[in-house]
Parts: C-alpha cells; structure tokens; sequence
C-alpha cells in the first residue's frame, strides 16, 4: 500500500476534503473545525449492511450530537444514489459522494479486499473520529456494519 492511502493513526491530522453531497451542497471538513467529526466511509448506499449501518447512525444521532459529534457517511456511489438512499431512509446526516475514491486512498480506506476467494480494490469499510482541532483521535477499520456504532459509542467512553 502506497503512502497516498495508509491507515490514519490517533494524532495524525484528518486530512482535509471537500465532497458534494447527497442534497447537493459542497461539505469541507475543515468548516467542521471546533466541532467532533465521525466520518465514516461505506461501500454502497442501499445494499444490506450500509442500509443497516446508516440506519443505526441515523437512530443514535441525537445521542452522539449530545455529547459534541457531527457524523459524515462517504461513499463511491453518486450524488443522486445517494440522495435516493437518504430518502429512502429518512437519513438525518449528510452523505457524501467521492466517486474518484480520492478522499477514501488519503484516509486509507481504499484498497485490497478480500471476497469469497476473489482480491480487488475497493471501499473498506472504516471510521475516523475526528477532534475540534482536526486530529484523529479514533480510527478503525474493516468495521462490521452491524454493532458497530454501540462498539463505537463504547469506545468514544460515551456509555
């Protein structure tokens, strides 16, 4: 794995991006700053586990914003996939689209997978939780979809 897409590690600094999002509108992280991200990258809006996973993002939203956290989901699919996903789905936090998976390689969650016997290239399923100063102060990654924001909560010492 290349420089461009190793893992993040707490301290390192979240690198920045600019994604359009599911309603259209343009999200900097970096006019997240003084507030806690959790951004978390999925590998495709509507299929079984992500459905499950934003779901369990959008029921535990109001508790994580309670205690400071906003929450962005990116993933490869396109802008009106995902605004049909966030609809679908009642889907209280912005969704991001990074088609070029750009955003996923500098957060290390681009690379080899491993499915039934078969390796390719594509979206690990990971979480970086980002301080109000920019810095990683959680990062995980091959999440299981399901669970993972009670393993989240629990890490983050919020329960």
């Amino acid at each position: 794995m290349d420089a461009a897409n190793r893992k993040l590690s707490v301290g390192d600094t979240a690198p920045d991006f600019t994604l359009q999002a599911a309603d259209g509108t343009e999200i900097t992280l970096s006019g997240y700053r003084g507030r806690r991200v959790v951004v978390y990258f999925y590998p495709a809006a509507g299929t079984p586990g992500c459905t499950k996973q934003a779901c369990d993002f959008r029921d535990n939203l109001a508790s994580l914003a309670s205690h400071g956290y906003q929450v962005l989901g990116i993933s490869p699919d396109t802008v009106t996939k995902l605004a049909s996903f966030a609809d679908k789905e009642s889907l209280n936090f912005p969704l991001m689209a990074d088609p070029e998976h750009s955003v996923a390689e500098k957060y290390g969650a681009w690379g080899e997978k491993k499915n039934y016997g078969r390796v390719y290239e594509g979206l690990i399923r990971s979480t970086v939780v980002v301080d109000e100063n920019g810095v990683v102060v959680l990062a995980q990654y091959n999440v299981k979809a399901t669970g993972h924001v009670a393993k989240l909560r629990r890490d983050l010492g919020l329960d």
